[in-house]
């Protein structure tokens, strides 16, 4: 079958495994719904929404059609599916409304009366997909949710016209069933579980035991957020994708079946076996499609299915064999277990294994992965294709159908970042590709609510079949609605904003912050960037004389507190420079200044600002985890899994610093004391003569962090102090020196 007809054969499979006629009515209400909660009864009775499915392409594509409006007249909003409607909803507000809808907030002040659209405006997707999440999202930002929350982000999928999520949520639960049905004790089983903070790693057989076990009541809230999470995906008409078994099992399957085949895989992120190498099962042995079966049928006994399922078995872990016909056999054992309980079932899989080690996976493992599973079959999500895209050098996948993603983010980071030019550009040039198999487009951060202007430039690249034209004009437009207002000051800030931080290119977008603030200290930190810092200061400046107009947005007060964070992480590498110029030149007046201002003052002021506003706060990401327990007990097992996550990430530092957050209480009580420790160490060592030992240094460090993270200081969970005020005064401060530098 030629690679396009592939990707329409996916696309009618799934068209039909999607939804009915019959589901218009529900997918309709759900927007109606979805429209009372995003603006309120009276406005949302301005609008008229309805769905047919006939409004879609012949080929299946969601289509969404507005028209009316004016005085006296409702807005028709009509889609071919519940998330077409969703997002031609999206349109209007944002186009001939100025709003502006996003995690930190929406500024939905509408017009009276409402724009009439001048003619009937019809909108089809270029694609059938517009996908979002990666695994890791569901433990670095998703952890703690409740509905309301959960309701409030699934409102935003339906929005941005998302068809396609990961729901992933509550499976531990089901494989404690199917454990016990194997025979495996709760204690085994207990053993086995990661804590909640790591479930992404156990998830895909990186990690085991660390930070757990899972509490009784962790499983039955979980379930109960997961059938209202599916519940509310598919009123939306969403394809919710659930978890399959990759072929990781318990060690204590081993006792069950002393026979049972099974190779003991290498450890991961430098933790050692205790907490990683995980035991695959092998392709042949009579275990693996009971395992799989077993686990499928029981999760669609619970939750039903849309017939997509997620599953990754070597996830950042090398596989036992480079052997094509062992990596064939493991991926079609994956497939065959998904099939023998859905016939209709088709595989995603994140393409990043094949990213990750290139130097592995050759010509001759990725064919035999790609050709295991029937062509049309596999869905495969080019998980980093705005900065190494995958489908390039695998001829499109070899035929198999893919998702272009946008991953941007790593560990939920805070950083001003982005690679604009290469998202835009993207989407369209692997659709022009040479028989391109791409079927959708898709968003799959590690980490969210940061740097939304990325997210709304790829939501909307989701409906287009070409690059915006103009990407300064588009930012510009992106402040007003963000503000409510034009203000020629923001705008520009934006405008070099664009041009430096989200200018990103080359082997630097790896889109994971590197600053020397969230760093442990050393002599070796790198600080060289690939934008201008006088942009970024500049910006600051802007957008502060802008304060007098715009301080009333929320959304500007974020951004103040944003690019000043951003501003202070610059200046921190500047002045870090300065303290090892003057360590290295041995002298002790100015490393004495330099560190002074850095650990004593700057990173003081940066943690009042943060905490002036609701976004930037520790006690919050705390408080939500807290607020998941059902006892103290509970409470502080789950406080501590956060911290360990924020910082350490294992008992050691095993992934140190990877999920840094710039949060209020965290710089003050996590990032300062190590840099006053740093300078104070480099002061002792020219003082005493001494040179500087990175080895002690880390191990006293190491204390500080491992304080932190059991700690149970209680950390304010609302902002306080007013923003402007507090950056005013870090501005007149510090910007004079920022310009200096």
């Amino acid at each position: 079958m030629e690679a396009m007809g592939v990707a329409a054969a996916l696309g009618l499979l799934l068209l039909t495994a999607g939804g009915s006629t019959g589901d218009e009515a529900r997918e309709a209400a759900a927007v109606r719904e979805l429209l009372v909660r995003l603006l309120g009864p009276g406005p949302a009775a301005a609008f008229s929404v309805s769905v047919e499915r006939s409004l879609a392409t012949e080929s299946g594509l969601d289509t969404y059609r507005l028209s009316g409006g004016g005085a006296g007249t409702r807005v028709q909003v009509l889609g071919s599916t519940g998330v077409a409607a969703a997002a031609g909803l999206h349109r209007y507000l944002r186009d001939f409304c100025g709003c502006h809808v996003a995690w930190s907030g929406s500024q939905l002040r509408l017009p009276q009366p409402l724009p009439a659209v001048p003619e009937e405006l019809t909108e089809a997707t270029p694609n059938r997909y517009r996908y979002y999440q990666n695994v890791c999202t569901q433990s670095y930002s998703f952890l703690w949710w409740d509905w309301a929350r959960w309701e409030q982000e699934i409102d935003w999928m339906a929005l941005n016209g998302i068809n396609l999520a990961l729901a992933w949520s509550g499976q531990e639960a089901i494989w404690q069933r199917v454990y016990l049905a194997l025979g495996l004790t709760q204690a085994e089983i207990d053993e086995y579980f990661t804590g909640p903070a790591f479930l992404a790693w156990g998830r895909m057989g990186n990690l085991h035991t660390w930070s757990g076990p899972l509490p009784p009541s962790w499983h039955l809230k979980q379930l109960y957020l997961q059938h209202r999470i599916l519940d509310r995906m598919r009123s939306f008409g969403m394809i919710p994708v659930l978890p399959a078994f990759a072929g990781h099992v318990p060690k204590a399957l081993t006792r069950v079946f002393p026979q049972v085949n099974v190779t003991q895989m290498g450890n991961w992120g430098h933790f050692n076996c205790s907490y990683s190498c995980s035991f695959l099962l092998a392709p042949e042995d009579p275990l693996f499609p009971l395992v799989g079966s077993l686990f499928l049928r029981e999760l669609t006994k619970e939750f039903g299915t849309d017939h997509i399922y997620g599953a990754d078995t070597f996830n950042e872990m090398q596989p036992p064999s480079s052997e094509p016909s062992y990596l064939a056999a493991a991926t079609a054992a994956v497939y065959q277990a998904m099939t023998a309980v859905d016939p209709d079932a088709v595989w995603l899989l994140q393409g990043w294994l094949f990213q990750h080690q290139p130097e592995f996976w050759g010509p001759a493992q990725v064919a035999a992965v790609l050709g295991a599973v029937p062509r049309g079959r596999l869905l495969v999500l080019d998980l980093f294709a705005e900065s190494q895209p995958v489908y390039v050098r695998t001829a499109s996948f070899q035929g198999q159908p893919f998702i272009w993603c946008m991953l941007h983010n790593f560990g939920g980071n805070h950083g001003l970042f982005g690679a604009l030019e290469s998202v835009n550009q993207g989407p369209t040039t692997a659709r022009h590709f040479p028989n391109s198999t791409m079927v959708g487009t898709g968003m799959a951060p590690e980490g969210i609510g940061q740097n939304e202007v990325v997210y709304a430039l790829m939501a909307e690249l989701g409906w287009q079949k070409d690059p915006v034209a103009d990407l300064g004009a588009w930012v510009t437009s992106f402040a007003a609605r963000r503000y409510g207002v034009s203000h020629g000051d923001a705008e520009a800030a934006w405008r070099l904003l664009l041009r430096s931080v989200y200018n990103c290119s080359g082997e630097e977008c790896r889109g994971h912050n590197h600053s020397p603030l969230v760093r442990r200290p050393s002599l070796q930190m790198v600080t060289t960037v690939w934008y201008n810092r006088s942009d970024v200061f500049e910006a600051w400046r802007l957008l502060l004389t802008a304060t007098s107009t715009l301080a009333s947005s929320p959304a500007f007060r974020y951004d103040l507190v944003d690019v000043t964070r951003q501003a202070v992480q610059e200046l921190v590498s500047l002045y870090y420079e300065e303290m090892r110029t003057a360590y290295l030149k041995k002298e002790l007046v100015p490393l004495t200044r330099a560190g002074g201002i850095l650990a004593y003052e700057l990173l003081p002021a940066l943690d009042q600002v943060l905490a002036s506003d609701c976004h930037f706060l520790l006690g919050s990401w705390l408080e939500q985890a807290r607020q998941a327990a059902v006892s103290e007990t509970e409470a502080h097992f789950y406080e501590q899994n956060s911290r360990y996550q924020l910082t350490l990430w294992g008992p050691e530092g095993n992934i140190l610093d990877y999920a840094n957050k710039q949060l209020a209480g965290l710089v003050a009580d996590y990032y300062a004391p190590r840099w006053r420790l740093f300078t104070e160490t480099l002061v002792e060592s020219l003082v005493q003569g001494v040179p500087f030992q990175q080895h002690q240094f880390d191990r006293n460090a190491f204390q500080l962090e491992q304080t932190f993270v059991l700690g149970t200081r209680r950390y304010p969970s609302q902002p306080e102090g007013d923003t402007v005020d507090l950056v005013k005064k870090l501005f007149l401060k510090y910007y004079p020196r920022a310009v200096s530098f």
